[in-house]
């Protein structure tokens, strides 16, 4: 399947994971007490995986994920297989809205650079042969930017932050390189931290520098990975203010990052959460270039179940025609269904249904 920047993103799209079935989570549980092999444990969460793409093909999706069925959590499954960076257990987790996290992270403990034996190459293989040409395989990652989280650079490896930007530019661009090779043609980067720079807190940040220079440099990371992409690689963003359990971890809008990152980030697609009022209003999409990325509007809430409004749904699309062409603006939930294993709080029903219902709205508002 040749892949376009017309035809993707699609009309009617979706972020990435899934709610974990209950068989997955018994295996994982299995494993941990030593009563499945790893193995056994990869061939159940194959199979669910083949369930999980067909489901995703029988509601009408045009692009499907694996539902990040063999991840823990969104960003630190990829991130701690990295050469030089290691998954550990913190002292406390995230505090989110009336909850914290469960406590897992990561951190440098060596020089950065793509590892070429990747789980998650080997994965995609997997899961591509699955999909076939029965619609697109996208494939999500963790933007670039993550690692620029509290805590995580270690000052006595990289004391000058531009030299740990340089790494991480490479070791992206590699792994950019390693999906396209296995055949991948769409590629999101989920980047908390990024939508974290609107907060007015600026959240997970002990870098010491300016919300300004912070900004400056995200750009320069994410165009740094992009340049000299293969054009027929679409590279699509997610910005998220958090997804735990239901729970979110900060607000605000995105006017303060819009003047830079809007304006000149070289993504196919910005997916902009957009489900409540943490979010602000659609003002800031007037940064994006005439001609310039796809927005993919995350008005469907993937915290609860309950369907969203349709004419409500309509005329917030309307709204945002207003600084956006219609034929350059898609629909989605704001977020994932399974940020981490946990998953948010809703039935595996409702998220089939809410899905649904994002395709049926698309195919009346653009035909």
């Amino acid at each position: 399947m040749t892949l376009t920047k017309v035809n993707v993103p699609f009309r009617a799209d979706h972020v990435g994971s899934l709610l974990r079935p209950e068989r997955i989570h018994k295996a994982r549980k299995d494993f941990q007490e030593g009563a499945l092999t790893a193995q056994q444990l990869h061939e159940i969460e194959t199979e669910e995986i083949k369930k999980v793409v067909d489901k995703q093909i029988e509601v009408g999706l045009e692009a499907v994920t694996d539902g990040e069925f063999r991840r823990r959590f969104w960003h630190t499954d990829f991130l701690e297989h990295l050469n030089g960076v290691e998954g550990y257990v913190p002292e406390q987790g995230y505090q989110f809205k009336g909850e914290e996290t469960e406590r897992y992270n990561i951190r440098v403990n060596g020089k950065i650079s793509f590892n070429v034996d990747h789980p998650h190459i080997k994965e995609f293989i997997q899961f591509k042969e699955i999909v076939g040409d029965r619609a697109v395989a996208k494939q999500t990652i963790p933007s670039p930017n993550q690692l620029f989280n509290a805590g995580i650079r270690n000052e006595d490896i990289y004391p000058n932050i531009e030299d740990y930007a340089t790494d991480i530019i490479q070791s992206y661009r590699d792994a950019l390189r390693a999906f396209y090779d296995a055949g991948c043609r769409y590629i999101q980067l989920d980047d908390v931290y990024i939508a974290g720079l609107n907060s007015e807190g600026i959240p997970f940040n002990d870098s010491g520098f300016s919300r300004e220079e912070l900004i400056d440099l995200a750009l320069r990371v994410a165009n740094g990975v992009l340049e000299d992409k293969p054009e027929d690689l679409i590279v699509t963003t997610h910005l998220c203010r958090g997804n735990y359990r239901s729970k979110w971890a900060f607000e605000g809008s995105y006017a303060k990052i819009a003047p830079t990152l809007f304006a000149k980030e070289k993504v196919d697609a910005f997916f902009l959460e957009y489900d409540d009022d943490r979010s602000g209003n659609f003002e800031p999409l007037d940064y994006i270039p005439n001609g310039g990325a796809y927005v993919v509007l995350g008005l469907f809430t993937s915290k609860h179940g309950k369907l969203e409004d349709k004419e409500t749904v309509k005329a917030r699309v309307k709204e945002a025609t207003q600084f956006v062409p219609l034929e350059k603006l898609c629909i989605s939930p704001q977020c994932g269904f399974a940020s981490t294993h946990h998953g948010n709080i809703l039935t595996e029903d409702e998220q089939w249904a809410k899905l649904k219902y994002i395709i049926d709205i698309s195919k009346e508002i653009w035909g």
